[in-house]
């Protein structure tokens, strides 16, 4: 039997079955008195179900009464019959309405009532009263609005006047009939009237349209006197919804019925308030989305944007739940539509047919604006493009320019930023002041309050819409070049004022109109605005991490200096930009080298102390991390005279700390820890200095090297918790990389002792922050102490095969500063999992690679575990491991290193002992402990 969908309108007007009524000749699906949305071809789907309810339905016959002149497949029948179900709540609380018969079709089996005319069967259903008054529909899933609603129905019933105010597509009608049914108790069902001033015109017709919408027949010339006196005495709640447009005649109308009755309560939509006596505002927010990192599925489907997207993306054909893989996805698409409901609605209307990343795709390319929704939504609501063409139209010429100009800020920008682009030529400042106040009346431009601050900002869609307009003009070339301009002298006031960018998170805002400003300056010939912004502006992309950016722009900016002409003051610092960058993102390259080098030379000829000290601080660290421990010591002592002939405590200080750290690689334990404790007392008379030079913070390195020299000079405990509380302190400070760093080089001072109880937590956590900033180095040095730790947890295999890994990072990222002690914990696994060859193989290729780079630093563990490997092997030649042991034992005393002596001078009195040297076993021990009498004794105890 094939039926057509018109044969079905015709018969019963309604069915019910469950919480559901279904109205075919309104074409509308409500559930307990709300309805709930389904697509036209569910909705045809329902309906040849329901006729035949209780019997087989085949897909030939859906697909005929359905799609009559149209070819589909199959699988569209099973995409809209899933997303029927959807919508229905199948399986909630064991509820079923339709039911798959394998390979032939579909039934509706839930037991359904007809109503033909005014006859009902009598089961008793009561269908949900209907008042007589077209209300604006709920969506099924109304999100993020629960608490707004209740606010505001206790605020009507109080106050009597409540605007909702707000951007097009925001919900506020979808919010105004939420409060009509919340509030049908309170007024009856026949106590409340909407009427939608968007299809009214004239100014004229509104006291008519709400007169008609009240129930009084229209007759007389006065509809306003009429309306009042139709309403005085009466308890009704009217809405005037969409009164932008109308605002002189929707302000008179109701501040008369706010002031001449006192039953009569109303609710006002629109994008701009009335401002009327009465008049109670209430801004309606977009929808909260998810911030800029978002963990999980779970965390994102938390946020009612996130909420409302995967719901309407399912009703448009998406199969499936959220996965964590595109929660990122998901969450950036609901951020560019800016949280307003109607433009997540559109955009997973199209999730269906594009999917969720064909979706990203086309905002990307900004063609979110031509996107249609439901063909019964009211026309300004149809398309993004038409909402902002409404909006658009009611604007005055001046405001339309000025949006227009606004078009060009990306994010938030300032009233004086404002003024300087749009405010040129015949417009004033004042003019554009008042133009953006009704801007943001409007609800066009948006008011965000960062600190003390006042910024504003044009909605993602807002600024696409308002951008074409701007081309249209044809002044988009002349507000890009003022743009940068005025960027250009910000940032350059800022860089003269010393220690500016302390509160980094002050200028952090600009950050999306620096880059746009850049975008533009450097696709002109003349690029010098370019250079002086890109040099201006470096400090803000290195204090917010944005290194990759900041090589890009500092890398173009000195290209362009190349063609241009040296500027030695701006060249020394994108110099110094682009080296910091390039040393976290590309790793110790000659590049990185040549840049610190040319920069440091040219601050030397400004003589400038602080460049100076940024750049040798540079040098320094370029030199440790790729080995050369020698030449970092030459760096930091040049520092020291720069430092003294500046005559500044705080840069005598930054030199004593690096000093610190460089003279406990180059082996002086005794001076690393006075450089240490010199810096600190120092401090003690200028209060505590935080100090971050080239991405890291300095105080924090003299830390972890007074963690480490403290353990090399036998102070364990203190090491320990000096190791640990330099972790801690790391967690709080910004950028990741000062706590990768104190990972790195702390957790050593706690494997040393065999500590492996505070490590695991503090090494996952560098290695996934590590990873998240693009810190390659960093993340190979984590991944080297995490196998290091498994085989010291028993794990060997899995310790092994980590540290294989971390060694190939540490090599392309020239990280050489680690290699010798990652390639020690590689042998020591090996030798531990049998590879007895392999380990010999390691440790000898380790000893010729710290020798090679003078590396004196790693030595005595090297020989130490040289030594351990012989002695474990099977048939061990112990007069080759006691030589090397020896020789760890001398290596260790040259740098004062009474750790790693003692580490030393305890296997080799074992072997002694096995061959019969007690004596002289205990002896050497002797000697240790007198030359070292801080070194604990505790160490000694396997020899007895």
């Amino acid at each position: 039997m094939v039926m057509s969908i018109d044969s079905a309108e015709s018969s019963d007007a309604e069915v019910f079955f469950g919480r559901f009524q279904l109205d075919k000749r309104r074409r509308q699906l409500l559930k307990d008195g709300v309805e709930v949305r389904i697509g036209s071809r569910g909705f045809d789907i329902l309906i040849a179900l329901t006729e035949r309810a209780g019997e087989l339905v085949s897909k030939r016959d859906l697909l005929f009464s359905v799609w009559r002149d149209v070819v589909v497949d199959e699988a569209v029948l099973r995409v809209h019959v899933a997303s029927l179900r959807r919508a229905l709540g199948e399986g909630q609380d064991g509820a079923r309405y339709i039911v798959t018969v394998s390979g032939r079709g579909y039934s509706f089996v839930a037991p359904i009532e007809r109503k033909r005319g005014n006859g009902l069967a009598s089961s008793g259903y009561v269908p949900p009263p209907r008042h007589g008054r077209q209300f604006p529909s709920i969506p099924r899933l109304f999100v993020g609005r629960d608490e707004v609603v209740d606010d505001l129905c206790t605020l009507i019933v109080k106050q009597r006047f409540v605007s909702v105010v707000g951007a097009g597509g925001i919900g506020k009608t979808t919010v105004a009939g939420a409060i009509i049914r919340r509030l049908q108790a309170e007024f009856g069902d026949e106590g409340a009237v909407f009427v939608d001033l968007g299809a009214v015109d004239e100014p004229g017709l509104v006291a008519g349209a709400v007169l008609s919408a009240v129930g009084c027949p229209l007759g007389g010339a006065e509809p306003l006197a009429e309306l009042l006196g139709f309403v005085a005495g009466k308890r009704i709640l009217i809405v005037l919804d969409s009164c932008e447009h109308l605002l002189d005649a929707a302000s008179h109308l109701a501040s008369q019925l706010f002031q001449c009755t006192s039953g009569v309560c109303l609710l006002v939509t629109s994008r701009e308030a009335l401002n009327v006596e009465g008049e109670i505002v209430h801004l309606l927010s977009p929808l909260a989305c998810p911030i800029d990192d978002v963990p999980s599925a779970a965390d994102a489907m938390a946020t009612p944007a996130v909420r409302l997207f995967m719901d309407r993306a399912s009703s448009a054909g998406f199969e499936g739940a959220l996965n964590d893989a595109d929660a990122p996805v998901v969450s950036e698409i609901c951020r560019r539509t800016d949280g307003i409901a109607l433009a997540i609605e559109l955009v997973a209307s199209r999730v269906g047919t594009y999917g969720l990343r064909g979706v990203a795709g086309l905002l990307a390319s900004h063609m979110e604006l031509s996107l249609t929704g439901q063909r019964n939504a009211v026309p300004r609501h149809r398309t993004l493009q038409a909402m902002l063409d409404w909006s658009f139209r009611l604007l005055a010429e001046s405001e339309q320019r000025v949006l227009s100009h606004l078009s060009i800020f990306v994010g938030l920008f300032t009233i004086e930023a404002a003024c300087s682009v749009a405010g040129s030529g015949e417009r004033k400042s004042a003019e554009v002041e008042i133009a953006i106040a009704r801007l943001v009346d409007k609800s066009l431009v948006w008011v965000h309050l960062v600190g003390d601050t006042v910024f504003y900002r044009l909605p993602d869609v807002t600024r696409t819409y308002a951008a074409a307009k701007l081309v249209e003009i044809g002044e988009a070339e002349l507000v890009s070049l003022r743009h940068a301009l005025y960027f250009g002298a910000f940032f350059k006031a800022i860089a003269l004022e010393q220690g500016a960018y302390a509160d980094i998170g002050r200028y952090s805002p600009h950050i999306g109109n620096v880059r746009k400003a850049l975008e533009w300056s450097f696709s002109k010939e003349d690029r010098s605005i370019g250079i002086e912004l890109a040099a201006d502006s470096a400090p803000l992309f290195l204090g917010l991490w944005l290194l990759v950016e900041c090589r890009r722009w500092s890398g173009l900016a000195l290209k362009a200096i190349a063609n241009f002409g040296r500027l030695s003051h701006r060249e020394a610092r994108l110099q110094e930009a682009y080296a910091v960058s390039s040393l976290h993102t590309l790793g110790n390259t000659t590049e990185v080298q040549a840049a610190i080098r040319r920069g440091l030379a040219l601050h030397e000829a400004s003589e400038e102390a602080l460049p100076q000290l940024r750049l040798l601080a540079g040098l320094n660290l370029f030199l440790t991390r790729l080995g050369d421990f020698e030449g970092a010591l030459a760096a930091a002592t040049r520092c020291r005279t720069v430092a003294e002939l500046s005559g500044s405590l705080s840069d005598r200080i930054i030199a004593e700390w690096m000093l610190a750290a460089a003279c406990h690689l180059a082996g002086d334990q005794v001076a690393a820890v006075a450089h240490c404790k010199c810096g600190f007392e120092l401090e003690t008379s200028i209060g505590r200095l935080d100090i971050n030079l080239f991405g890291y913070d300095h105080r924090l390195r003299a830390e972890i090297a007074l963690a480490r020299s403290l353990w090399l000079l036998g102070s364990r405990k203190q090491a320990r918790k000096q190791a640990l509380e330099a972790m801690n302190e790391a967690a709080r400070l910004a950028p990741a990389a000062n706590y990768c760093m104190a990972v790195v080089h702390s957790v050593p001072a706690l494997l040393w002792s065999g500590n492996t109880g505070d490590v695991a937590d503090h090494v996952d956590r560098a290695i996934s922050l590590a990873e998240k900033h693009s810190l390659r180095g960093h993340a190979a040095a984590a991944q080297a102490l995490r196998g290091e730790w498994l085989f010291m947890s028993g794990r060997p295999a899995d310790g092994v095969e980590a540290l294989r890994q971390a060694l190939r990072g540490l090599h392309r990222e020239q990280l050489h500063m680690v290699i010798p002690a990652a390639s020690r914990a590689l042998a020591d696994g090996l030798a531990r999992s049998g590879r007895y060859d392999e380990a010999r193989e390691t440790i000898q290729s380790a000893i010729l690679f710290a020798e090679r780079m003078r590396q004196t630093f790693w030595m005595p563990e090297l020989l130490r575990t040289q030594a351990q490997i012989i002695l474990t092997s099977p048939n061990p030649d112990r007069k080759a491991a006691e030589l090397a042991l020896r020789r760890s034992m001398d290596s260790a005393r040259s740098q004062r290193a009474s750790g790693w002596e003692l580490k030393a001078a305890v296997p080799l009195a074992r072997s002694m002992k096995n061959r019969g040297r007690g004596a002289d076993a205990h002896a050497l021990l002797q000697r240790v402990f007198e030359a070292r009498p801080e070194v604990s004794r505790s160490t000694a105890r396997p020899l007895h």
